[in-house]
Protein backbone atom coordinates (compact mmCIF):
# COMPACT_ATOMS: atom_id res chain seq x y z
CA UNK A 1 0.00 0.00 0.00
CA UNK A 2 1.21 3.58 -1.06
CA UNK A 3 0.91 6.53 1.23
CA UNK A 4 1.10 10.39 -0.39
CA UNK A 5 1.11 13.13 1.74
CA UNK A 6 -1.48 15.73 1.37
CA UNK A 7 -0.20 18.95 -0.33
CA UNK A 8 -1.64 22.59 0.53
CA UNK A 9 -0.67 25.28 -1.85
CA UNK A 10 -0.99 28.72 0.45
CA UNK A 11 -0.97 31.86 -1.88
CA UNK A 12 0.10 34.97 0.66
CA UNK A 13 1.51 32.43 2.78
CA UNK A 14 4.33 34.39 3.97
CA UNK A 15 2.23 37.28 4.99
CA UNK A 16 0.57 38.48 8.32
CA UNK A 17 -2.01 35.70 8.36
CA UNK A 18 -0.29 33.40 6.22
CA UNK A 19 2.86 32.86 9.04
CA UNK A 20 0.37 31.68 11.29
CA UNK A 21 -1.99 29.32 9.05
CA UNK A 22 1.69 27.74 8.01
CA UNK A 23 2.74 26.47 11.29
CA UNK A 24 -1.36 25.00 11.57
CA UNK A 25 -0.90 23.43 7.92
CA UNK A 26 2.19 22.19 9.03
CA UNK A 27 1.28 20.29 12.25
CA UNK A 28 -1.82 19.05 10.44
CA UNK A 29 0.90 17.35 8.47
CA UNK A 30 1.03 18.92 4.96
CA UNK A 31 3.30 19.54 2.68
CA UNK A 32 3.09 23.45 2.32
CA UNK A 33 3.46 25.58 -0.88
CA UNK A 34 4.51 29.34 0.20
CA UNK A 35 3.48 30.53 -3.16
CA UNK A 36 4.58 34.51 -3.13
CA UNK A 37 6.25 36.59 -5.27
CA UNK A 38 9.61 37.10 -3.02
CA UNK A 39 9.99 33.27 -2.09
CA UNK A 40 12.69 34.36 -0.26
CA UNK A 41 10.68 36.33 2.80
CA UNK A 42 9.19 32.94 3.54
CA UNK A 43 12.82 31.45 4.49
CA UNK A 44 11.97 31.96 8.09
CA UNK A 45 8.68 29.69 8.23
CA UNK A 46 10.27 26.72 6.84
CA UNK A 47 11.25 26.18 10.76
CA UNK A 48 7.74 25.56 11.07
CA UNK A 49 7.87 22.48 9.89
CA UNK A 50 9.72 19.00 9.20
CA UNK A 51 12.62 19.25 7.13
CA UNK A 52 11.78 19.94 3.17
CA UNK A 53 7.87 20.10 4.67
CA UNK A 54 7.47 23.88 4.29
CA UNK A 55 8.66 24.89 0.33
CA UNK A 56 8.73 28.37 -0.68
CA UNK A 57 7.27 28.72 -3.77
CA UNK A 58 7.94 31.59 -6.33
CA UNK A 59 4.71 32.64 -8.03
CA UNK A 60 3.45 35.21 -10.29
CA UNK A 61 -0.20 35.12 -10.19
CA UNK A 62 -0.42 37.48 -13.21
CA UNK A 63 0.39 34.06 -15.21
CA UNK A 64 -1.22 31.13 -15.64
CA UNK A 65 1.80 29.08 -16.12
CA UNK A 66 3.20 30.14 -13.06
CA UNK A 67 0.35 29.17 -11.19
CA UNK A 68 -0.79 26.29 -12.62
CA UNK A 69 3.05 24.85 -11.31
CA UNK A 70 2.03 26.15 -7.74
CA UNK A 71 -1.36 24.16 -7.82
CA UNK A 72 0.01 20.88 -9.58
CA UNK A 73 -1.29 18.11 -7.27
CA UNK A 74 -2.48 20.06 -4.41
CA UNK A 75 -4.88 18.42 -2.12
CA UNK A 76 -5.64 22.24 -1.17
CA UNK A 77 -5.69 26.00 -2.04
CA UNK A 78 -5.82 28.30 0.42
CA UNK A 79 -5.58 32.35 -0.82
CA UNK A 80 -4.60 34.62 0.99
CA UNK A 81 -3.82 37.80 -1.17
CA UNK A 82 -5.41 41.18 -0.69
CA UNK A 83 -4.10 44.64 -0.90
CA UNK A 84 -5.39 47.76 1.32
CA UNK A 85 -4.07 50.12 -1.19
CA UNK A 86 -2.88 50.17 -4.67
CA UNK A 87 0.57 50.38 -6.31
CA UNK A 88 1.03 49.76 -9.80
CA UNK A 89 1.10 46.90 -11.70
CA UNK A 90 -1.13 46.08 -8.45
CA UNK A 91 -4.41 47.18 -8.72
CA UNK A 92 -7.37 45.91 -6.83
CA UNK A 93 -9.04 44.02 -10.00
CA UNK A 94 -5.60 42.39 -10.31
CA UNK A 95 -5.24 41.39 -6.52
CA UNK A 96 -8.65 41.12 -5.70
CA UNK A 97 -10.51 39.75 -8.85
CA UNK A 98 -8.11 38.54 -11.73
CA UNK A 99 -5.60 36.44 -9.10
CA UNK A 100 -8.43 34.60 -7.30
CA UNK A 101 -10.15 33.92 -10.57
CA UNK A 102 -7.17 32.39 -11.89
CA UNK A 103 -6.34 30.52 -8.36
CA UNK A 104 -9.42 28.67 -8.38
CA UNK A 105 -9.72 27.77 -11.89
CA UNK A 106 -6.67 26.38 -12.08
CA UNK A 107 -6.89 24.85 -8.99
CA UNK A 108 -9.95 22.90 -10.06
CA UNK A 109 -8.38 22.00 -13.36
CA UNK A 110 -5.34 20.16 -11.46
CA UNK A 111 -8.35 18.20 -9.01
CA UNK A 112 -7.50 20.07 -5.85
CA UNK A 113 -10.30 19.25 -3.08
CA UNK A 114 -10.79 21.93 -1.21
CA UNK A 115 -10.18 25.63 -1.57
CA UNK A 116 -10.25 28.60 0.78
CA UNK A 117 -10.50 31.78 0.10
CA UNK A 118 -10.06 34.65 2.31
CA UNK A 119 -12.25 37.72 1.60
CA UNK A 120 -13.09 40.47 3.86
CA UNK A 121 -16.16 41.44 5.79
CA UNK A 122 -18.17 44.38 4.18
CA UNK A 123 -17.50 42.96 0.37
CA UNK A 124 -20.60 44.24 -1.38
CA UNK A 125 -20.95 45.01 -5.26
CA UNK A 126 -22.81 48.40 -4.49
CA UNK A 127 -20.05 49.79 -2.20
CA UNK A 128 -18.35 53.17 -2.79
CA UNK A 129 -15.45 51.59 -2.23
CA UNK A 130 -13.16 50.11 -4.86
CA UNK A 131 -11.72 47.55 -2.08
CA UNK A 132 -14.99 46.57 -1.05
CA UNK A 133 -16.32 46.19 -4.83
CA UNK A 134 -13.57 44.30 -5.93
CA UNK A 135 -13.20 42.30 -3.28
CA UNK A 136 -16.93 41.44 -3.80
CA UNK A 137 -16.30 40.88 -7.31
CA UNK A 138 -13.50 38.58 -6.47
CA UNK A 139 -15.91 36.12 -3.98
CA UNK A 140 -17.89 35.78 -7.61
CA UNK A 141 -15.48 35.22 -9.77
CA UNK A 142 -13.91 32.46 -6.89
CA UNK A 143 -17.46 30.97 -6.86
CA UNK A 144 -18.19 30.71 -10.46
CA UNK A 145 -14.82 28.55 -11.35
CA UNK A 146 -14.82 26.43 -8.19
CA UNK A 147 -18.34 26.24 -6.84
CA UNK A 148 -17.07 24.20 -3.82
CA UNK A 149 -14.78 26.94 -2.27
CA UNK A 150 -15.61 28.13 0.79
CA UNK A 151 -15.26 32.12 1.28
CA UNK A 152 -14.00 33.32 4.60
CA UNK A 153 -15.23 37.15 5.56
CA UNK A 154 -12.99 38.57 8.31
CA UNK A 155 -13.35 41.78 10.46
CA UNK A 156 -10.52 43.64 10.80
CA UNK A 157 -7.47 41.28 12.25
CA UNK A 158 -5.05 41.93 14.75
CA UNK A 159 -2.42 39.52 16.34
CA UNK A 160 1.41 40.43 16.47
CA UNK A 161 2.45 41.89 13.08
CA UNK A 162 -0.78 43.23 12.30
CA UNK A 163 -1.27 46.84 10.60
CA UNK A 164 -3.16 48.48 12.48
CA UNK A 165 -2.73 48.11 16.34
CA UNK A 166 1.04 48.05 16.08
CA UNK A 167 0.30 51.20 13.53
CA UNK A 168 -1.46 53.10 15.99
CA UNK A 169 0.70 52.39 19.01
CA UNK A 170 3.83 53.47 16.88
CA UNK A 171 2.03 56.68 16.14
CA UNK A 172 0.85 57.43 20.08
CA UNK A 173 4.37 56.85 21.06
CA UNK A 174 5.26 59.93 18.58
CA UNK A 175 2.37 62.09 18.90
CA UNK A 176 0.07 63.61 21.30
CA UNK A 177 -2.49 63.26 19.09
CA UNK A 178 -4.08 60.76 16.97
CA UNK A 179 -6.60 61.60 14.03
CA UNK A 180 -10.49 59.74 14.36
CA UNK A 181 -11.30 59.22 10.72
CA UNK A 182 -15.04 60.47 10.28
CA UNK A 183 -15.58 61.09 13.87
CA UNK A 184 -14.12 57.61 15.16
CA UNK A 185 -18.12 55.90 14.80
CA UNK A 186 -17.22 53.45 12.70
CA UNK A 187 -18.09 50.38 14.08
CA UNK A 188 -16.06 46.92 14.04
CA UNK A 189 -15.74 42.79 15.66
CA UNK A 190 -11.67 42.48 15.52
CA UNK A 191 -11.33 39.38 14.92
CA UNK A 192 -7.45 37.59 16.35
CA UNK A 193 -5.31 36.33 13.97
CA UNK A 194 -4.93 32.54 15.51
CA UNK A 195 -8.75 32.39 15.19
CA UNK A 196 -8.87 33.28 11.63
CA UNK A 197 -5.79 30.79 10.82
CA UNK A 198 -8.44 28.42 13.19
CA UNK A 199 -10.94 29.01 11.03
CA UNK A 200 -9.38 28.71 7.65
CA UNK A 201 -7.78 25.34 8.55
CA UNK A 202 -11.59 24.02 9.74
CA UNK A 203 -13.03 25.55 6.67
CA UNK A 204 -10.60 22.99 4.58
CA UNK A 205 -11.31 20.06 7.20
CA UNK A 206 -15.17 20.20 7.93
CA UNK A 207 -16.99 18.75 4.63
CA UNK A 208 -20.19 21.16 6.04
CA UNK A 209 -17.83 24.28 4.89
CA UNK A 210 -17.72 23.82 1.29
CA UNK A 211 -19.36 26.31 -0.78
CA UNK A 212 -20.32 28.71 2.10
CA UNK A 213 -19.33 32.00 3.06
CA UNK A 214 -18.88 33.13 6.85
CA UNK A 215 -18.49 36.02 8.24
CA UNK A 216 -15.92 36.45 11.16
CA UNK A 217 -16.38 38.86 13.49
CA UNK A 218 -14.92 38.82 16.96
CA UNK A 219 -16.53 38.50 20.15
CA UNK A 220 -17.35 42.19 20.84
CA UNK A 221 -18.06 45.21 18.50
CA UNK A 222 -15.99 48.56 19.12
CA UNK A 223 -16.14 51.98 17.59
CA UNK A 224 -13.07 52.82 16.22
CA UNK A 225 -12.80 55.63 19.17
CA UNK A 226 -13.28 52.88 21.37
CA UNK A 227 -10.21 50.51 19.79
CA UNK A 228 -8.06 53.66 19.97
CA UNK A 229 -9.16 54.06 23.82
CA UNK A 230 -8.33 50.17 24.24
CA UNK A 231 -4.47 50.34 22.80
CA UNK A 232 -3.95 53.82 24.14
CA UNK A 233 -4.97 51.93 28.04
CA UNK A 234 -2.80 48.57 27.08
CA UNK A 235 0.55 50.71 25.99
CA UNK A 236 -0.19 53.13 29.04
CA UNK A 237 -0.54 56.17 27.02
CA UNK A 238 -4.12 57.62 28.42
CA UNK A 239 -3.22 61.35 27.98
CA UNK A 240 -2.80 61.23 24.06
CA UNK A 241 -5.45 63.12 22.80
CA UNK A 242 -8.35 61.50 20.21
CA UNK A 243 -9.09 64.24 17.57
CA UNK A 244 -12.25 63.66 15.32
CA UNK A 245 -11.68 64.59 11.58
CA UNK A 246 -15.00 65.18 9.79
CA UNK A 247 -15.52 63.30 6.35
CA UNK A 248 -14.96 65.58 4.57
CA UNK A 249 -11.54 66.79 5.94
CA UNK A 250 -10.61 63.26 5.86
CA UNK A 251 -11.32 62.55 2.15
CA UNK A 252 -8.73 66.01 1.41
CA UNK A 253 -6.18 64.16 4.14
CA UNK A 254 -6.21 60.65 2.37
CA UNK A 255 -6.00 62.38 -1.26
CA UNK A 256 -2.57 63.80 -0.48
CA UNK A 257 -1.68 61.06 1.90
CA UNK A 258 -1.61 58.38 -1.04
CA UNK A 259 0.35 60.90 -3.47
CA UNK A 260 2.84 60.57 -0.86
CA UNK A 261 5.97 58.34 -3.01
CA UNK A 262 8.00 55.58 -2.01
CA UNK A 263 5.90 55.18 1.43
CA UNK A 264 2.50 52.76 2.21
CA UNK A 265 0.38 55.55 2.36
CA UNK A 266 -1.29 56.06 5.87
CA UNK A 267 -4.92 56.48 4.55
CA UNK A 268 -6.02 56.58 1.11
CA UNK A 269 -9.57 58.16 -0.36
CA UNK A 270 -11.09 54.70 -0.62
CA UNK A 271 -9.58 53.54 2.68
CA UNK A 272 -11.93 56.74 4.07
CA UNK A 273 -14.64 55.51 1.44
CA UNK A 274 -14.52 52.33 3.19
CA UNK A 275 -14.46 53.19 6.93
CA UNK A 276 -18.17 54.80 6.16
CA UNK A 277 -19.67 51.80 6.63
CA UNK A 278 -19.43 49.29 9.85
CA UNK A 279 -17.11 46.41 9.40
CA UNK A 280 -19.49 43.84 11.76
CA UNK A 281 -21.18 40.81 10.35
CA UNK A 282 -24.73 40.65 9.43
CA UNK A 283 -25.99 37.39 10.94
CA UNK A 284 -26.97 36.12 7.48
CA UNK A 285 -24.39 34.10 6.99
CA UNK A 286 -22.47 31.82 9.52
CA UNK A 287 -19.71 32.28 11.40
CA UNK A 288 -17.30 30.95 13.94
CA UNK A 289 -19.33 29.13 16.10
CA UNK A 290 -20.19 26.69 12.85
CA UNK A 291 -16.57 25.98 12.26
CA UNK A 292 -16.42 25.35 16.42
CA UNK A 293 -14.66 28.45 17.14
CA UNK A 294 -14.91 30.51 20.15
CA UNK A 295 -13.18 33.84 19.90
CA UNK A 296 -10.48 35.81 21.86
CA UNK A 297 -11.69 39.13 22.38
CA UNK A 298 -8.67 42.24 21.80
CA UNK A 299 -8.78 42.75 25.88
CA UNK A 300 -6.89 39.50 26.12
CA UNK A 301 -4.55 39.61 23.53
CA UNK A 302 -3.76 42.75 22.58
CA UNK A 303 -1.42 43.07 26.07
CA UNK A 304 0.73 39.90 24.92
CA UNK A 305 2.16 42.00 22.23
CA UNK A 306 1.50 45.68 22.43
CA UNK A 307 3.60 45.70 25.94
CA UNK A 308 6.77 46.41 23.66
CA UNK A 309 5.25 50.08 23.21
CA UNK A 310 5.12 50.71 27.17
CA UNK A 311 8.07 52.91 27.92
CA UNK A 312 10.12 50.57 29.81
CA UNK A 313 8.77 47.46 27.77
CA UNK A 314 7.58 43.84 29.52
CA UNK A 315 10.57 44.87 31.96
CA UNK A 316 8.00 47.45 33.04
CA UNK A 317 4.76 46.12 33.66
CA UNK A 318 6.62 43.03 35.15
CA UNK A 319 8.09 44.76 38.35
CA UNK A 320 4.98 47.15 38.61
CA UNK A 321 2.99 43.55 39.20
CA UNK A 322 5.30 42.05 41.47
CA UNK A 323 5.47 45.59 43.39
CA UNK A 324 1.60 45.02 43.09
CA UNK A 325 1.50 41.39 44.87
CA UNK A 326 4.72 41.25 46.47
CA UNK A 327 5.44 38.09 44.31
CA UNK A 328 6.34 37.35 40.55
CA UNK A 329 3.09 36.58 39.11
CA UNK A 330 2.60 33.50 37.43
Amino acid sequence: MSYRYRIATVFGGSGFIGRHLIRRLAKAGYIVRIAARRPHQANFLKTAGAVGQIVPWAVDVRDDASVARAVKDADVVVNLIGALYEAAPWSFDTVHVDAPARIARLAKEAGAGRLVHVSALGAAANSESAYARTKAAGEKAVLAAFPGATILRPSIVFGPEDRFFNKFAAMAQLSPVLPLVGGGKTRFQPVGVNDLADAIVAAVERDDAKGRVFELGGPNTYTFKELMQLMLKVIERPGRFLLPIPWRLSETLGGILEKVPLVAPLLTRDQVELLKADNVCSGREPGFEQLGITPAAPEVILPTYLFRFIVGGRTHTLTRDVDAHEKYPG
